[in-house]
């Protein structure tokens, strides 16, 4: 098997550097005889945008330049569970296995892969949450009289955004946003309802 491996560092994080992270998860692919074949380092928060070798590394997934990913937790992949399950299902369908050694969550075994079930239940759990909550604050602002937000754009105008950011979604929203042809602004409302499930592929609520 070979194997990427993934870390990161938070930048508030004082002092601190990937090196523990990187020892572990060496040690772990000696003991199951896995290859090396690229390790990715972040310092930077859990936020996608800002995490180029995250980027690197979905990218070289892509181009099937190894078999498996590893973390060293999953706080360290994402901070957001929707995030983290979205972007491990990027990588199963691109054939590529998931472990996070301080979890123990093995993707490669089928134990592993029902957590993995388990956790994209939780996930879509928190997507219907942020959709009603979003839902059940509209209406209230509703009924007590006030505007909701700018014009937005037509459902057409959000498809292609959606559609962009769906054939490369470690591309930066910056790139995305030229694709379509649409503002910065514009181009992160539309995926941020997208992902919370607030839109479906063709833009419309």
């Amino acid at each position: 098997m070979r194997a990427a491996i993934y870390a990161r560092v938070s930048t508030t994080d004082k002092g601190q550097d990937p090196a523990m992270q990187l020892h572990d998860l060496t040690d772990y692919t000696e003991a199951r005889q896995w290859t090396i074949a690229g390790q990715y380092i972040d310092e930077a928060s859990g936020g996608k945008g800002d995490r180029k070798a995250f980027k690197e590394l979905m990218a070289d997934a892509k181009q099937r330049k190894f078999d498996v990913v590893l973390v060293w937790k999953l706080n360290r992949f994402s901070r957001s569970m929707i995030h983290l399950v979205t972007s491990v299902k990027e990588l199963e369908a691109l054939g590529v296995q998931f472990v996070s050694l301080k979890d123990a969550i093995d993707f490669t075994t089928p134990a592993g892969r029902l957590q993995f079930h388990l956790l994209a239940a939780l996930a879509e759990f928190e997507r219907e949450n942020i959709r009603e909550n979003v839902k059940a604050g509209i209406e209230n602002a509703r009924r007590k009289g006030k505007q909701i937000g700018r014009k937005g754009l037509a459902p057409v105008e959000r498809k292609k955004i959606i559609e962009t950011y769906e054939q490369d979604p470690a591309q930066s929203l910056r790139a995305i946003a030229k694709q379509a042809r649409a503002t910065l602004t514009s181009t992160a409302r539309t995926l941020n309802d997208y992902k919370a499930g607030l839109l479906d592929r063709d833009g419309f609520r």
